[in-house]
């Protein structure tokens, strides 16, 4: 069969692409593959964002577990993170998260998480393919047939995991945007635990607006409530955090309504880190996506940064290679083994704000040494991986990379999650990159209809 497996897990237009039918049998072929030399009573903990097909989604991955002969824990809603928090904590099989992280509401996806708490390597999901339409495998009958069971107070394990994280934060307003999705309840509750004054926004459980003009994928109505608050009280401490659908990432808002990127937040901890003699190697792991502001700004405080591919699951993998520390990307995912396993949006934000504190700093501060250059990134749908082949498109790259020599960067990519290719240009001059970007959108986008430039 077809590849699957994307960069994060199967993922695919609800009911359409990802279907009921196929759940079950992604759901049934993971539980076999990760549970074969498992002891038989260890289950699967499944959870899922609000997304309105996140139920229909649930009861057939459920089904496929219990079809494989494996009890299922349904934890309900919960962030992605919590699942191997709560895996590692009970002892259980593996974890399934169903979830299309940042993506639009009618997307959904499935991953899963090994009982070590990791995510799966290729080898692992290449299993997986090769038994989803398997006829041999087993179907357990009478009392060897899986049980389905809620198990909703489980997600307690992740909530005592980030209270230990937490520092005081009673100095602090925290403007917290829970995107409509998965950390709607539990992210602003652990804020109010630490003691911040949390103002809530967009903390409903409503599948159908998740990350619709909100979240980390757009900061605009935060950065404007931060603005509003810190001009009403200006002796106020005011912060924005900002997660996605599955609270896998996060995104910052400084004091003075300024949205930050995952490049702030990684130096910032970086240099935590160093300083207290925990950043192995003195090393940081992000991806080509990067700025080169971060590196720069990495170089001159002692750090070097390492490049992985764009892909959460990348960042990971080189971490493990190298035995590094802590990694992550620019769009806010980052990976802290001292915290968790994959990248945790509450987690990380109770480490920054945390750490704000302790330091009676702000955000601004804590992340001046990294200068932000242009960068224009353009997605453009209705084109295939293929364009990526086309002399034209290579034309277009080759002449701009060209002109900017070494005073830039240029990126051009499929995305691993969505029928998008994404133009990345970086420079020193904003008019140039923009230019040389729309070019080569251009170029990638040339004889298809639907195209559409984003």
């Amino acid at each position: 069969m077809a590849r699957l497996f994307g960069t994060d897990g199967v993922r695919g237009v609800a009911n359409a692409d990802l279907t009921p039918e196929l759940a079950f049998r992604v759901g049934r072929a993971g539980a076999w593959a990760l549970s074969r030399e498992i002891d038989a009573h260890r289950p699967f903990v499944v959870a899922r964002d609000t997304r309105l097909s996140g139920s229909m989604l649930e009861a057939a991955v459920v089904a496929g577990i219990a079809s494989s002969g494996r009890d299922a824990l349904s934890v309900g809603i919960a962030p992605t993170p919590a699942v191997p928090v709560i895996v590692r904590s009970i002892g259980a099989a593996g974890g399934v998260m169903i979830s299309a992280s940042h993506n639009p509401i009618e997307y959904n996806g499935i991953k899963f998480f090994g009982a070590d708490g990791y995510k799966l390597d290729d080898a692992r999901e290449r299993e997986i393919e090769a038994l989803i339409d398997a006829d041999a495998l087993p179907r357990p009958t009478h009392d060897r047939v899986g049980i389905a069971k809620p198990a909703h107070d489980l997600v307690e394990h992740y909530f005592s995991a980030l209270l230990e994280v937490a520092g005081d934060l009673s100095g602090l307003t925290v403007v917290v945007d829970a995107a409509y999705g998965a950390a709607f309840e539990i992210g602003p509750r652990a804020f109010a635990r630490a003691g911040a004054q949390v103002v809530a926004l967009h903390a409903e459980d409503d599948g159908s607006r998740i990350n619709v003009a909100c979240g980390s994928t757009d900061t605009t109505a935060l950065s404007a409530r931060v603005r509003e608050l810190a001009a009403a009280d200006p002796q106020a401490h005011v912060v924005g955090v900002a997660f996605d659908g599955d609270a896998d990432r996060v995104m910052f808002v400084a004091e003075d309504g300024t949205a930050l990127t995952g490049d702030h937040v990684m130096y910032a901890l970086a240099r935590e880190k160093q300083r207290s003699g925990t950043l192995v190697g003195d090393t940081l792991v992000a991806t080509v996506m990067s700025n080169v502001g971060l590196e720069r700004a990495l170089r001159s405080a002692g750090i070097a940064l390492i490049r992985a591919a764009v892909g959460d699951r990348y960042v990971l993998e080189a971490m493990r290679a190298g035995g590094f520390s802590l990694g992550g990307e620019q769009s806010g995912h980052i990976i802290d083994f001292a915290r968790n396993t994959t990248g945790d949006g509450p987690m990380t934000a109770l480490a920054v704000l945390s750490l704000l504190a302790r330091e009676r700093a702000t955000l601004r501060a804590l992340t001046e040494p990294v200068r932000v250059y242009p960068q224009i990134l353009l997605n453009v749908a209705g084109v295939t991986p293929q364009v990526l082949t086309d002399p034209a498109v290579l034309g277009a790259i080759a002449a701009a990379e060209a002109e900017l020599g070494d005073r830039g960067r240029v990126l051009v990519r499929a995305s691993g999650t969505e029928p998008l290719v994404r133009v990345m240009v970086e420079g020193d001059q904003a008019e140039l990159i923009d230019r040389l970007a729309r070019g080569i959108a251009e170029a990638v986008g040339a004889g298809a209809p639907s195209v559409r430039v984003l």
